[in-house]
């Protein structure tokens, strides 16, 4: 017999009219939001299971695992700028008014209020409808995006932005914080410190990652009208590596640090907020097969493997064409953009 969430969400019901003062007093919309959790935690551990993959049973979270509640409706359990004052502030259920440093004016109606706690910060996450476009004046131009470890990406106007590798860079700070965290005795106060610091440098490695990924995103939204970019299946890509049946495990290692690399430069997270941008600001994303985009010539169309001579050289075998490896992927990527555009206009 399986139970979903339907059932559950009535059990929910009962157990409420049965304990007042405990499960009682609390938001009903935010635990019908944890059952979701639930059964999207189980919805996926079965279709991991079905897929044949390793299916990772749910664990129970307690208390120092559990870091988001979520309040899926406004005025249930929480509400936002809940003082007529100067200063921001939110009111949540058994918990009473809190004063909010909002970074940015919030636009649109309020639908759902999350708190989430990355170590020893807590955030206030809104999610709003009816926000306001802002669409940007045009521009005019088009551009063609090649994702990359070398550089984070490379554009058809030959544009290199820098991978900043931040986990990398705080690689030797993490590896001395696990040390310390490893050696303390658990549920010690030392050891919540240590864990505390753990966490801490993973959130400041996060934080710039973000950083880098809008400030980048905003630039490419100012200079152009559309953007194309390569459909990467970034799940896929980071596939462990499992060898051949010759040589099992074969190359695991390289694999994983190029794995690391592909993670660490975010790709994800810069593709979703620059298609979040580009619909705010009135922009065009184009997604493209990405597969021997780097292998065709621009000038003559010649595709081999042949002409990609290294990580960064490419010298068509049948004209001579040079250039750099990912400045061809770019334009290539442009040309299949705006080919795609011109079919579905049609």
């Amino acid at each position: 017999m399986t139970t979903r969430y339907g059932d559950q969400s009535a059990q929910l019901k009962d157990v409420r009219r049965a304990d007042p003062d405990g499960q009682g007093q609390w938001s009903f919309c935010s635990q019908q939001a944890t059952l979701r959790r639930l059964d999207k935690a189980f919805q996926a551990f079965f279709r991991r299971m079905k897929a044949k993959q390793a299916p990772g049973y749910p664990r129970f979270k307690g208390a120092g695992w559990f870091d988001t509640v979520q309040w899926p409706k406004d005025r249930d359990g929480c509400r936002w700028n809940s003082t007529p004052s100067s200063q921001t502030r939110v009111y949540l259920q058994g918990v009473g008014h809190i004063r909010v440093h909002a970074h940015r004016k919030v636009d649109g109606k309020v639908k759902t209020i999350s708190v989430k706690r990355e170590g020893r910060r807590w955030f206030l996450i809104l999610s709003c409808d009816e926000v306001p476009a802002e669409p940007l004046p045009d521009t005019g131009n088009a551009v063609g995006i090649d994702m990359g470890v070398a550089a984070f990406l490379t554009t058809s106007d030959e544009v290199q932005v820098a991978n900043p590798r931040h986990l990398a860079a705080s690689a030797d700070r993490l590896a001395d914080a696990q040390r310390a965290l490893a050696r303390c005795k658990s549920g010690s106060m030392r050891r919540r410190k240590a864990r505390a610091r753990v966490a801490g440098l993973h959130a400041t490695v996060r934080r710039q990652r973000l950083d880098h990924v809008h400030k980048t995103a905003r630039w490419l939204i100012h200079h152009y009208d559309v953007i194309a970019h390569e459909d990467l299946r970034i799940t896929n890509m980071t596939r462990s590596a499992a060898g051949t049946l010759d040589a099992p495990g074969a190359n695991v290692a390289v694999k994983s640090g190029l794995n690391r690399s592909i993670l660490d430069a975010g790709w994800g997270i810069f593709l979703s907020i620059l298609a979040a941008k580009a619909e705010s600001a009135g922009r065009t994303i184009i997604a493209v097969d990405p597969r021997n985009t780097s292998r065709t010539c621009p000038a003559c169309g010649h595709c081999a493997k042949e002409n990609r001579v290294s990580q960064s050289h490419f010298v068509c075998v049948t004209c001579g064409y040079t250039a750099h490896a990912d400045v061809v992927g770019a334009i290539n990527v442009l040309r299949a953009g705006l080919a795609r555009q011109t079919a579905d206009a049609a």
